[in-house]
């Protein structure tokens, strides 16, 4: 026994001692710092850049604040907002316009980047160059994209060139941008053309990550290649369309450099968007408090549509 005891005291003494816990307090609070030191810059440009300027905008929404102006600004309430949807017919016209582009644009735009993303997943020579051409309008600027079309769109332009020779030259050709009953579909088309290929993409992504043991299944069971888009591929591909939709929805209903390029909200009107009237009310007029109103009821009215999409489309239990 003696022995036994003897050799538990040589065994404890000889073992090494283990690192202090003061080491290890320090050294989890240097780690604390270390994270903390990392993540100073993002808040801080989280506040001066996003948080304190909405802050300031909710502020300003109930003003009557000017952008240059000798007056101090003044507390008037919910005025604002009753104006924009009592007295301001260009208001109206702009959320009509808005919607519109945007209840066309998302299933349009969705749609054909799902098919395309279809296209360029097969095992097919050359699809790598396919995806780059079709990519290739999403990484140029849309200011540029914006004053290519416009000189396409000239009656003199390319677009009417193509329907000339098509018709064997019983097409006369238009002013696509300078006809309120074709300028917004112009715009809509030069959108879809250049967003399309992002959204390629992100479906293309999706489908990656559908295992081909799947689709094998599938084929067993004697299913059609329609049938197994159907039940295979569409379901699996729901978180993707969830995403798709919503960052599509709010590209829409933010469609400002399109427009402000081409059309400047023209011809009469038939172009004039809620971010347009924005810009145009808080700086060009200087209407500041009122231009702020105006875009917290573009911020609600976007949210109110992300979250109807993202309910329509969750998953149910």
């Amino acid at each position: 026994m003696a022995t036994t005891v003897a050799e538990r005291t040589a065994t404890t003494a000889a073992a090494p001692p283990g690192p202090p816990p003061r080491r290890r307090r320090s050294h989890s609070r240097a780690e604390q710092r270390a994270g903390a030191a990392f993540a100073v810059p993002g808040i801080v440009l989280l506040l001066v850049f996003v948080i304190g300027p909405a802050v300031v905008s909710l502020v300003l929404a109930f003003t009557n604040a000017r952008l240059i102006s000798p007056t101090p600004p003044e507390f008037v309430g919910l005025e604002n907002f009753q104006r924009a949807f009592t007295e301001d017919a260009t208001f109206h016209r702009s959320l009509l316009n808005t919607l519109l582009f945007a209840a066309v644009v998302v299933p349009l735009q969705g749609g054909l980047g799902l098919v395309l993303a279809l296209l360029v997943n097969q095992n097919l020579a050359g699809r790598n160059v396919f995806r780059t051409i079709f990519f290739l309008p999403v990484i140029t600027s849309m200011v540029v994209v914006s004053l290519l079309w416009r000189f396409l769109y000239q009656e003199d332009g390319l677009v009417n060139a193509a329907l000339s020779m098509l018709t064997g030259g019983a097409w006369a050709g238009q002013a696509w941008l300078a006809n309120p009953s074709t300028a917004m579909g112009a715009i809509v088309v030069m959108s879809v053309w250049q967003g399309v290929g992002f959204h390629m993409i992100i479906w293309l992504a999706g489908l990656q990550t559908i295992p081909e043991e799947v689709y094998e299944a599938g084929a067993l069971d004697g299913t059609t290649p329609w049938q197994r888009f159907r039940h295979l591929t569409l379901p699996l591909l729901k978180p993707t369309s969830v995403f798709v939709l919503i960052t599509i929805t709010i590209a829409a209903m933010s469609l400002f450099v399109q427009v402000n390029i081409m059309t400047g909200g023209g011809p009469v009107g038939s172009t004039s968007t809620l971010v347009l009237q924005i810009v145009q009310k808080g700086f060009q007029q200087q209407q500041m408090g009122y231009g702020a109103a105006l875009s917290l009821i573009f911020f609600c009215i976007v949210l109110a549509l992300a979250l109807v999409q993202r309910r329509l489309t969750r998953d149910k239990d």
